[in-house]
């Protein structure tokens, strides 16, 4: 039996080295030329055939036969400026790689040189998914498109977790993270003087009856069991501090865990809408965004990762998580269509000062992630497709 980890700590300094390089040259959304450039540089030099998109994601494959395991790595950064003080800090202003996708990135290209390594073993392939725009609006949709996931058995994917220490990994049963559904309202008034409202139509007494009933959903209509958030993040409205209004916008979020509370906040979420601003004489437009879905780990990968830990109890242990995230990820739009596991690779290090919060101008992670990361995607592709009695 191979030891990926042992194989996987040899490598460190390839992986301490790319994920550096990348973090020093964060690009966002789908524009990711020199990110892809870098990808495309080291799997040529590893003979690692590859199919490069317009929208700069990258699908690199290694194995033969016809069951195929895919393995996704998200490549973007985020717009927030780096203010730590390290060697390997943004060199591109405004932009940094503020929730570890330099370190996703780094440990997909390790795990491509070592199933490149041990190909020979392989009795299937390995279907390397680099994927643009996880952070905007869902560049895995993208991917599916471009038939990345097309016959794939099944998908994994790991996020590091400033949390939980190195060494730790944290898997939910069930559940892994909410639905979004961001929204803007528009309230159509009447304007009139300060002085005579009753010449007028008031969108802002409309608009905060409108937040206000909203909330109702959450605290009586929702079972205490489920979850759901709905988030007012701007409200715009008004010219003059004595006049009435013509029109206010709001703009929020809405976050549920499960297909069956997403559709009923959202049913009456319109309802209570409409209904509102009509007792009000308001015109009203609503516009909701159809985000990331809800996702659930499935229960044979997780048995599986379980098994992989107690073979491998001296590299890492595993939490399990009492609680799916309101945070939005979109691997969900991969398991509606193949079954997949999301983990989350912990990466904090107090010892080292790394307890920063992800989307923060300070946060980094603990490179040691790095190679536990790559050990575990390894040893995920070795259960299922590798052939362990052929000779090295």
């Amino acid at each position: 039996m191979i030891n990926f980890f042992a194989e996987s700590k040899k490598i460190q300094d390839k992986l301490i080295e790319y994920r550096r390089y990348l973090h020093m040259h964060p690009e966002i959304d789908r524009d990711l030329k020199n990110t892809a450039d870098f990808i495309e540089s080291i799997l040529t030099n590893y003979n690692i055939s590859y199919k490069r998109y317009e929208n700069c994601g990258i699908v690199a494959e290694v194995g033969k036969g016809e069951k195929i395991i895919a393995l996704r790595a998200d490549m973007d950064a985020l717009t927030i400026e780096d203010k730590k003080n390290v060697p390997y800090k943004s060199k591109n202003k405004g932009l940094m790689h503020a929730c570890g996708h330099d370190a996703h990135t780094s440990i997909q290209l390790g795990t491509c040189i070592l199933l490149k390594k041990y190909e020979h073993l392989l009795n299937g392939k390995v279907r390397f998914i680099f994927q643009p725009a996880e952070e905007t609006d869902g560049g895995a949709k993208d991917m599916i498109d471009y038939g990345a996931i097309d016959n794939v058995s099944f998908i994994s994917a790991l996020h590091v977790e400033e949390t939980l220490d190195t060494g730790i990994i944290g898997i939910n049963s069930g559940i892994v993270s909410a639905a979004s559904n961001p929204f803007k309202i528009t309230i159509k008034g009447k304007g009139a003087h300060g002085a005579h409202p009753e010449d007028g139509i008031d969108p802002i007494v409309a608009a905060s009856k409108i937040i206000d009933n909203l909330q109702i959903i959450i605290s009586r209509e929702i079972s205490a069991f489920e979850s759901a958030v709905i988030t007012i993040g701007k409200i715009n409205g008004g010219t003059a501090p004595n006049a009435i209004a013509e029109e206010v916008i709001i703009e929020g979020i809405i976050r549920t865990l499960g297909n069956n509370t997403r559709k009923q906040v959202l049913d009456r979420f319109t309802s209570i809408v409409n209904l509102t601003a009509e007792t009000f004489r308001c015109n009203i437009e609503i516009n909701i965004i159809e985000g990331y879905p809800s996702f659930s780990n499935d229960n044979n990968l997780i048995e599986t990762l379980n098994k992989i830990q107690k073979e491998n109890s001296n590299y890492f242990t595993i939490k399990k998580l009492d609680y799916p995230s309101m945070g939005v990820e979109d691997f969900a739009y991969y398991t509606e269509k193949i079954p997949g596991i999301y983990y989350k690779l912990g990466c904090r290090n107090i010892n080292k000062g790394i307890v920063h919060p992800a989307h923060g101008s300070y946060f980094d992670i603990d490179e040691e992630c790095l190679w536990i990361g790559c050990g575990i995607q390894c040893s995920i592709v070795q259960k299922f497709i590798m052939n362990e009695t052929i000779e090295l």
